[in-house]
């Protein structure tokens, strides 16, 4: 029997918060005390958790006293900020932000993918962005039964990715198109230090600030988030990232090539079938394929469009699909605190 768990959620009136509050909720997870954490603006706000009233109160230094899990998703300032501290303090740290993603000494963890890797964590564990976890948790049973030698992705990510202002934005601005009025935008793309451009009705291939290699920094989180999850620091992977009209879930146009020869379509919709985690929706004749709408409030990953490259035999396209607050950022972190419990990690 796991003896009940002394959790916080930091950034709990956030959108990924309330959902990890209510994944802990759902998934029945041992909580005996909720300490529930935000900025002090939104101090005192209550949130109902199996049927009482907890009262969100400002994180400080001293909030992680007596904490097992913490759960983080305030950004990565305050991440960088209090997650130290509350691992000085005794709590077991599960970070949504990209603080600590590619700290060499700190886990970067999907349970499909490499459980085992929470063995290592020095107190912080980093969950992946949103758009890398859902990819990875379907190429990890083809790279485990087949191999993998090439990732190409490109992304359409729903507006809920960069938050409630960039979701109100969408919908104002999509109001004022069918009303034929004016506006300006000013939250997308994030990232956009010079322009913000409209988002309703429209796509913006750019998420996060350009590096100098003319990638975006999102894009480069995909590509080395992969690489550092599937333990191939070797492995060739490019993103395209581009921010969709879609309120929630993120979708991805994915094309790998792997090592084994005579792979067939059926051979990798039946071994997607019975992957954990991942939902096979694959049928061409009747218009069956994941979409976004119909994947939110789900903790799936869904997979659909699978076909073989015309050119090379060891090439294969598919399409993925899932709710970015939940698999992409609440499930995720809980799931990882769920592993924490089975692999007897948390004191």
């Amino acid at each position: 029997m796991t003896r009940e768990l002394h959790v916080a959620v930091v950034g709990a009136t956030g959108a990924v918060g309330q959902q990890m509050i209510k994944t802990l909720q759902e998934r029945n997870f041992p909580v005996g005390k909720l300490t529930l954490l935000s900025s002090a603006r939104s101090a005192g706000k209550k949130v109902l958790f199996n049927g009482e009233e907890v009262v969100v109160q400002e994180a400080t230094l001293d909030s992680f006293e007596g904490v097992d899990i913490a759960l983080f998703s305030a950004g990565g300032s305050i991440s960088k900020a209090l997650a130290p501290e509350a691992v000085k303090r005794g709590a077991i740290v599960v970070d949504n932000t990209s603080a600590y993603r590619m700290d060499e000494n700190v886990p970067l963890v999907v349970p499909e993918v490499n459980e085992d890797a929470l063995h290592a964590h020095n107190g912080i564990i980093a969950n992946p962005n949103c758009s890398t976890i859902q990819m990875v948790a379907a190429l990890q049973p083809l790279r485990e039964t087949y191999g993998l030698s090439k990732v190409l992705v490109s992304t359409y990510q729903a507006v809920s990715g960069a938050g409630a202002a960039a979701i109100n934005e969408l919908k104002e601005q999509a109001k004022a198109i069918l009303e034929e009025k004016e506006f300006t935008p000013e939250i997308l793309p994030v990232g956009g230090d010079k322009k913000h451009y409209q988002i309703a009705f429209n796509a913006i291939p750019q998420i996060d600030k350009f590096q100098d290699n003319g990638f975006t920094f999102e894009e480069m989180k995909m590509i080395n988030e992969t690489k550092k999850i599937m333990s191939m620091p070797e492995l060739p992977v490019a993103a395209t990232c581009v921010r969709l009209p879609v309120v929630t879930g993120h979708s991805e146009s994915v094309y790998i090539e792997i090592e084994k020869d005579g792979v067939t379509v059926a051979d990798v919709k039946n071994l997607l079938a019975d992957a954990p985690g991942i939902v096979l929706q694959d049928d061409p004749e009747n218009q069956v394929y994941p979409m976004p709408a119909d994947c939110v409030g789900k903790r799936d990953v869904f997979v659909g469009r699978i076909r073989k490259d015309l050119d090379r035999d060891n090439g294969f396209h598919m399409w993925i699909v899932s709710d970015n607050l939940l698999k992409g950022a609440a499930w995720n972190s809980v799931q990882i605190a769920e592993s924490l419990i089975k692999l007897s990690l948390v004191k």
